[in-house]
């Protein structure tokens, strides 16, 4: 089934090549289908490279979805043109009347500043707090992880002696509905500055660890309910997202090793290993089947 868009979303044309289906608002309009409506919150500088990472991901369900796009109100982006959110984006105060199926909250790179001293961290605590009585589930990944189980639940957030870099094995250690599929070791990538510790997960109340890894640490985090997702890792990272970013810090003379298990042997001159694609496809199809799709009501009005 296809994914919605708005009308001419530059993205659309990167999916229809890649065979994924992808349709615009104008032809869904014509389909007698109640798509599933999920809020896609871009924090990410680059906001196009991160739309269509996460569009590819949805877009590989059997499910219909109807896709918006949210930006901060409270934030003027320097990388995406203001005319393309204009085109395609829309704010909190746009859609707090309306209610979704699920919503994603990306990362966003301030994770060595104070969750209070980010610019928008009051529209981002409005909308998360939106989240518990608007949102059948909400999928946070990295920053947005760490910002929601500190919103939610006051789990801090702890800087790391050097960034972690690169693609690690993981395992799972709580059995759900969400990792259904999945091998016994698989990888994930990760590039952060900061982390999510186990301690301080264990003894907080309503939430559990789901998988971690013994170098990149904690991974995923869920409710019991299925209502609030975590993931500190980057599993929808394309095949280069690691090595762009390398190559962007070699460039500013920023201290930086090459992303581990990453390159092939190693070498950072040599090509890319990709060893995650498989689970990252699985993890979203899982969350969008088992969390969103068989969860929300089929009358959003009653959710």
């Amino acid at each position: 089934m296809p994914i919605k868009v708005p009308d001419n979303l530059p993205a659309k044309e990167i999916l229809q090549r890649e065979r994924i289906f992808v349709m615009d608002e104008s032809e869904a309009y014509h389909q007698d289908i109640r798509a599933l409506r999920i809020a896609l919150l871009n924090l990410m500088p680059n906001k196009q490279t991160t739309e269509v990472q996460l569009l590819r991901l949805l877009g590989n369900s059997p499910l219909q979805i109807d896709v918006t796009l949210l930006h901060m109100k409270t934030h003027v982006s320097k990388n995406t043109p203001p005319e393309y959110l204009l085109n395609y984006y829309t704010v909190f105060d746009n859609i707090a009347d309306t209610k979704f199926d699920g919503m994603i909250i990306t990362g966003a790179p301030v994770e060595q500043m104070e969750f209070e001293e980010v610019g928008y961290w009051r529209e981002l605590a409005e909308i998360m707090e939106w989240t518990k009585k608007n949102v059948t589930s909400t999928f946070h990944i990295c920053w947005g992880a760490q910002a929601g189980l500190y919103y939610h639940y006051g789990v801090p957030k702890h800087p790391l002696p050097k960034k972690m870099f690169g693609v690690f094995p993981h395992v799972i250690t709580k059995e759900i509905t969400l990792t259904r599929g999945f091998d016994d070791v698989f990888y994930v990538p990760h590039s952060r500055h900061t982390e999510i510790r186990r301690d301080d997960i264990i003894k907080t109340s309503g939430v559990d660890i789901i998988s971690e890894s013994e170098v990149s640490g904690v991974y995923m985090v869920a409710t019991e309910d299925g209502r609030r997702i975590f993931i500190t890792g980057h599993s929808e990272y394309d095949s280069n997202t690691l090595k762009d970013e390398y190559l962007r810090d070699l460039a500013k003379n920023e201290p930086i090793e090459a992303p581990v298990n990453y390159f092939v042997n190693d070498d950072p001159s040599g090509k890319v290993n990709v060893s995650w694609r498989g689970h990252s496809n699985l993890l979203f199809t899982n969350w969008l089947n088992y969390y969103v799709y068989q969860l929300t009501p089929y009358d959003l009005s009653e959710l």
